[in-house]
């Protein structure tokens, strides 16, 4: 848990097979929290409401050739970002598991994320939305030279699911990602601009 101002680096690190009764899983970065991660592994981590793998609430981590697979949560089993803007840079986001939204990654609030030349791959969203990745409310991601493949979403944005959010992508290839309803590749409602 890195709390207060912190930002350790760590390296070659794994977090396997750890659970949260709440948030995080893996890890958590809350209240300006800046930790630097660089080829880390996630893998089979689970939290009960929030990011399976890694849970950042206002703060700012640098993540890079990191690789998170296998986690699961109520909402970003990935990554959860809440008002925060984390650096997610070249990294496998695989097989993830979410029960609501944001099966790989799930955005909200002032979350800003930079995510550049990263695959989305076989992530799911069990029971509503976003299978890859779930913006909502504010949320203004961008995100560059990124593969999102076989994705999956009970409800809408197999893919990429955005409402009330901003995001920018540049460069992006979404192939064979399914929903249940509409938008298998991409999905965008209320208020949302790309």
């Amino acid at each position: 848990h890195c709390d207060d101002m912190s930002s350790p680096s760590l390296q070659y690190c794994t977090f396997t097979n750890n659970t949260a009764n709440v948030n995080g899983g893996g890890l958590s970065c809350w209240n300006t929290s800046s930790p630097t991660l660089e080829n880390c592994t996630f893998t089979d981590n689970t939290a009960d409401v929030d990011g399976g793998g890694l849970s950042c609430k206002n703060a700012s981590p640098m993540l890079e050739n990191c690789t998170l697979d296998n986690n699961s949560a109520k909402q970003g089993a990935g990554i959860y970002c809440k008002d925060s803007s984390p650096s997610i840079i070249n990294c496998e986001i695989t097989d993830n598991i979410a029960v609501y939204n944001g099966g790989g990654v799930y955005c909200i609030g002032l979350s800003s994320p930079t995510i550049d030349n990263c695959t989305f791959e076989n992530n799911k969203s069990t029971h509503a939305s976003g299978g890859g990745l779930h913006c909502y409310s504010d949320a203004s991601p961008i995100i560059s030279n990124c593969t999102f493949l076989g994705n999956d979403s009970a409800l809408n944005g197999g893919g990429l699911f955005c409402e009330k959010a901003s995001p920018l992508l540049y460069n992006c290839t979404f192939t064979l990602n399914v929903s249940g309803s509409n938008g298998a590749g991409i999905y965008l409602c209320i208020d949302s601009d790309l």
